[in-house]
Formats: structure tokens, C-alpha cells, sequence
């Protein structure tokens, strides 16, 4: 099989016809201004030196060298042979809340940010495996559909704020009963969820939704994000701090961390708990747990190994070259005084 690296290149190839017409122009404009200055044998022979028949072997050797190099600069490849390959990996759903206690800053710079950061860091490290991300609050919502494209889940993952479930709570259940819905059941890999939160204001029964989760075979592991201390909630105004959250004391309400509902939730859907902290956000024990579940093929794509021919090309283009320059557009008067085929007259 042949193809080329570079095939826009080849479009250069169609300036060899305006070479052609230009030789033909100028070759005719010459046989003109010779023919006016007499009989063209009688110019033959006042010009013993000059070649009527070498700049048509110039030309040639230019034309074939030209179009060599466009060739070569095109990149000729051929296909020496096929190579399958199979990926096989497994289905991770990204549960991430997104409700506005998760803007308390006792992690930097807040809860939302930095669990953002450890994704990010996670689709990295990611290779055949495939990711989706989930966000809610007092709703849930598909931000990312299950993929393979980790450029795509980096960019949707970039755009997630607290902005975007208008209906506050922790709707934890909700969550993991979209992911469920979110799964494709049929491709038989292995499947898991994380879910990043940090508990406050738990409303629906995520126990029970991680415990049919685990019936199908689904493993629900949870990073609790915040401290125990918990944190005071800030409140933005066109980007800019403006406060915090009240009560209706008029207090600051502070949110803390709700690590026992977490570890519910992960104890019935047979994953792990971690708590995220500053300097480790958790999601390495996770991923250590996720990567012991089932993975099966995905997909199988075939590959053809290919070999570049360009340096072929652009040697017959420079050695064409080469013979062209050392080509004069005057006779050898010593080759062209050897007459072999001459018959000599008794």
C-alpha cells in the first residue's frame, strides 16, 4: 500500500505543464530568430558549436529532477505490514459535587478547585480506560458522557463551577443512579465510580443507591474533600469576595466535612474511603482499588506500519540535477568530429 505523508505537496506537480509551454515558447522564439538570419543549413554551419539538440536534454533532466523532489518532499510511503492492537480497559465515572459548601477553602484554594486539579492529574495518568463526569447538588447532571478523548474530559472538566446546578444540596443518590444510567451494561468491562464531596447537607439515600450499584457490579469508592474543622462559605459577586454565607443568627455557616456518610457509602458499594487533604488528594489508593476490577477488550483498531521512500526521490532528483548543470549547451567538437557510421566515398 502507498501513500503520502505530505500529499498537498503534490499539487506542485501541476507547474510542470507551464514548464513544458515555456520551454516550448522560448525553443520556438529561437528557431524564429535563427531561421531569419538565412538558410538554416547555411546557419548550422557558421554555428559549428552550438547544440540545437542539448537544452531539450537540459530541459528533460530538469523536469524529471523537479518533479523527483516534489515527490520525495511529499513523502512516499509504502505499508510493509498490519499490526492489531486491543485496548482493553474499563468504564470510570467521576461523581464530582459541585454544591456551594464545596467553595470552603480549609483545602486550597477550595474544595471544588482542588478536587478539579487531582482530575485533572488523573486523566493524565489515564491510558486505555474510559472516564465520564457526573455533577451535582440538590440535582444531578451528564457533564461528560463516557469517552476515551482525555483532551475532551480536561476541557469540560475546566468548565465546572458551582454555577451550574441552580438547586442547592448533595444529592448523592441522584448521582449514582444517573451514573448507573450512564453505564453500558452490554461491553462487559469492569465498572466503578468516584465520588468527590464533601457531604453537607445529604439529602436523598446514597447507601442504598451504592448498595444496587454493587449488585450490578458496580464499585462505588468515595474521596471525602474538607476537614473536620470545616470552613466558613464565601459568597462571589462578579468574581470578587463578598462575604460568607449566613445564618439566620446572622453567623457565618461553616461546612464540614461529613466523613461517615462517606464511608457508608463506600463500605456498600465495596469501594474504599479516602479523605483528601493538601499534599494528597486521595485519588492514587482509589485508582490502586480500580485498577484491580475486570478489563475487557474495548476495542481492537489495525495499524499499518509504514516506511518512508522520500530519500529515493530526492537522490534521482539531485543526481538529475547534477548531470543537467555539467550538461553544455555546446557541442563536444571532439566527440562530434568521430564519425562513426560515416560511409566514405571510392
Amino acid at each position: 500500500m502507498l501513500r503520502f505523508a505530505h500529499i498537498d505537496i503534490l499539487w506542485g506537480l501541476l507547474v510542470i505543464p507551464v514548464f513544458v509551454l515555456l520551454f516550448l515558447v522560448v525553443s520556438r522564439w529561437k528557431k524564429k530568430a535563427v531561421a531569419s538570419l538565412g538558410d538554416k543549413n547555411v546557419v548550422r554551419e557558421m554555428m559549428p558549436q552550438v547544440s540545437f539538440s542539448r537544452p531539450w536534454l537540459k530541459f528533460i533532466f530538469f523536469a524529471v529532477a523537479y518533479a523527483s523532489l516534489i515527490v520525495g518532499m511529499a513523502d512516499p510511503q509504502l505499508g510493509s505490514k498490519t499490526e492489531e492492537v486491543k485496548r482493553k480497559g474499563a468504564d470510570l465515572m467521576i461523581l464530582l459535587d459541585v454544591s456551594n459548601s464545596m467553595l470552603a477553602q480549609d483545602l486550597a484554594p477550595n474544595r471544588l478547585e482542588n478536587a478539579k486539579q487531582a482530575i485533572a492529574q488523573l486523566i493524565d495518568k489515564m491510558h486505555d480506560d474510559r472516564i465520564g463526569i457526573i455533577v451535582f447538588a440538590g440535582q444531578a447532571y451528564v457533564q461528560l458522557p463516557i469517552t476515551t478523548d482525555y483532551s475532551a474530559a480536561k476541557l469540560f472538566l475546566n468548565t465546572i463551577n458551582t454555577n451550574m446546578v441552580p438547586t442547592q444540596g448533595t444529592a448523592i443518590g441522584a448521582a449514582i443512579d444517573l451514573g448507573m444510567q450512564s453505564f453500558d451494561f452490554k461491553n462487559g468491562t469492569g465498572k466503578a465510580m468516584i465520588i468527590i464531596t464533601d457531604g453537607e447537607n445529604h439529602e436523598d439515600n446514597a447507601v442504598e443507591a451504592a448498595t444496587q450499584a454493587k449488585s450490578r457490579g458496580v464499585i462505588i469508592n468515595v474521596v471525602g474533600v474538607g476537614s473536620a474543622e470545616g470552613a466558613p462559605i464565601p459568597i462571589y459577586k462578579d468574581g470578587q469576595p463578598a462575604g460568607y454565607h449566613t445564618d439566620s443568627l446572622g453567623k457565618p455557616v461553616v461546612s464540614k466535612l461529613n466523613e461517615d456518610m462517606g464511608k457508608d457509602i463506600a463500605a456498600a458499594g465495596s469501594g474504599v474511603y479516602v479523605r483528601a487533604n493538601n499534599s494528597n488528594s486521595g485519588l492514587g489508593i482509589v485508582m490502586d482499588q480500580i485498577g484491580k476490577i475486570q478489563r475487557k477488550t474495548l476495542d481492537s483498531k489495525s495499524f499499518k506500519d509504514f516506511e518512508d521512500r522520500f530519500q529515493f526521490f530526492l537522490a534521482i532528483a539531485l543526481a538529475l540535477l547534477v548531470v543537467e548543470f555539467f550538461i553544455s549547451n555546446r557541442k563536444n567538437m571532439r566527440l562530434s568530429g568521430l564519425k562513426l557510421f560515416e560511409v566514405k566515398k571510392s
